[in-house]
């Protein structure tokens, strides 16, 4: 399979945007449909960054060239495109080693990035809090530490012998050392941060309340589910990785149950490993989630494999095995037909629709069941315990309430978490 794409109207104004060529190399068992859909979002990352599409290529190989990915009748027609059409930059769908990188832009001319290389530039655009931007700048840093090798075989070869000994080798390890002395900063600052999130988590814990984590691939609309579950206010665009902070928000559930909910960093196929490694402490929510609410995007295409994309990198942070329910999104994007075959293919799913509020009301229904079933109890309760009665009624359900002989006198019914804890106050024995 080798072919050229359609270009897109340049808009007024994007005249200022980089004019990029998409190119993507195929080998192995790759499906074209997975190929065209991977090329797909390969340009809708793209334009998140701010680039004007306007070429694609793909070639088919029975194995890449390792020297550019691209055969050399490839590289050629590529090189044509680029010139052709005034390109600044040229976006490969595979990741590129260091050499190849290099050879490719010594060949065409012009900027060459790789799909990694994009995402980490998308992240660092949407990154806004301190913890944010120290997380996508370590990322960044790993994924140029393991670019410098290339870069000093390069140098070096400018330095080989008597008399020719240059400058390449030093300036690779003062590059290598500047950027691991600035990793080490970064790691103290996360590392403070992530203190901080861990003791509110702590305290979170400490008062049993039950926590739901929501995750999902990118522009699933977990941000727009959010706002719908408790009014949070979050920033929501159709677009990739808008929302990289969590947000953790209270959630008031069917029974008067209380929760939390947090919001978290979408996720894609072939998410970099760098940024999984970086985001550990904010992705530590999901870990630590009594529950997850996996957000799947109805209306995509390829849903299967959008949501196995999510249970691997669920599966690096060791989180498959937290109860899930699956929360099938944007549902009012689709006639009725589909909506039956969407119920076959995800028994046990939720179809939502933040726009219509279509399923949000099961859904909490179904988050207040996956909770441990709450309990009555009768309870007396000094009054210099008064404290106590504020929990009663953030966390249960106060059904009978009256003051006799300087104690509280309550019917409730709350969480068996909280029922233990009160267990020294209650005059029904603590069964």
């Amino acid at each position: 399979m080798s072919e050229e794409r359609g270009d897109i109207t340049e808009k007024p104004d994007e005249r200022e945007a980089e004019k990029a060529v998409l190119v993507s190399v195929l080998w192995g068992d790759v499906s074209e449909e997975e190929a065209e859909e991977s090329l797909s979002e390969l340009r809708s990352l793209a334009e998140t960054a701010g680039a004007v599409v306007i070429r694609s290529l793909v070639q088919s190989r029975r194995k890449p060239d390792s020297a550019t990915l691209l055969g050399k009748g490839k590289l050629e027609e590529l090189h044509r495109l680029v010139s052709e059409n005034h390109a600044d930059l040229v976006i490969f769908d595979q990741e590129l080693s260091s050499s190849q990188q290099r050879n490719l832009e010594n060949a065409l001319g012009v900027k060459v990035i790789d799909r990694t290389a994009l995402i980490l530039d998308i992240f660092a655009q949407h990154a806004h809090s301190k913890e944010g931007k120290a997380q996508v700048e370590m990322a960044q840093l790993r994924y140029q530490l393991t670019r410098l090798a290339g870069r000093g075989t390069q140098l070096s070869r400018l330095g080989g012998g008597i008399g020719t000994r240059g400058p390449g080798e030093t300036k690779l390890e003062v590059d290598r050392r500047r950027i691991n002395m600035r990793l080490k900063t970064l790691n103290r600052e996360l590392g403070q941060l992530t203190r901080v999130r861990r003791v509110k988590r702590k305290r979170r814990q400490r008062l049993e309340v039950p926590t739901f984590s929501l995750v999902g691939y990118t522009n699933a609309g977990k941000s727009s589910l959010l706002n719908r579950l408790t009014d949070a206010g979050v920033l929501v665009e159709d677009g990739l990785f808008s929302t990289l902070d969590p947000t953790t928000r209270r959630v008031v559930l069917p029974g008067n149950r209380r929760a939390v909910i947090t919001d978290t960093v979408g996720f894609i196929n072939h998410l970099p490993h760098q940024l999984v490694e970086a985001f550990k402490s904010t992705l530590e929510e999901v870990r630590e989630a009594d529950v997850l609410l996996h957000v799947i995007d109805a209306s995509a295409p390829n849903i299967e494999r959008r949501a196995k994309a999510v249970e691997e990198v669920l599966d690096e942070l060791g989180a498959l095995d937290i109860p899930t329910i699956r929360v099938l999104n944007k549902v009012d994007l689709l006639g009725r037909e589909e909506r039956e075959d969407l119920r076959r293919r995800f028994p046990g799913g939720v179809l939502t629709s933040t726009v219509t509020g279509e399923g949000l009301a099961e859904l909490k229904e179904r988050m207040a069941a996956s909770i441990p079933a709450s309990r009555i109890v009768r309870l007396k309760i000094p009054l210099e315990e008064s404290g106590l009665i504020s929990m009663l009624y953030r966390r249960g359900r106060v059904l009978e309430v009256s003051a006799e002989d300087g104690c509280y006198r309550l019917l409730g019914e709350v969480p068996p978490e909280l029922a233990e804890r009160l267990r020294p106050f209650r005059e029904d024995g603590g069964a």
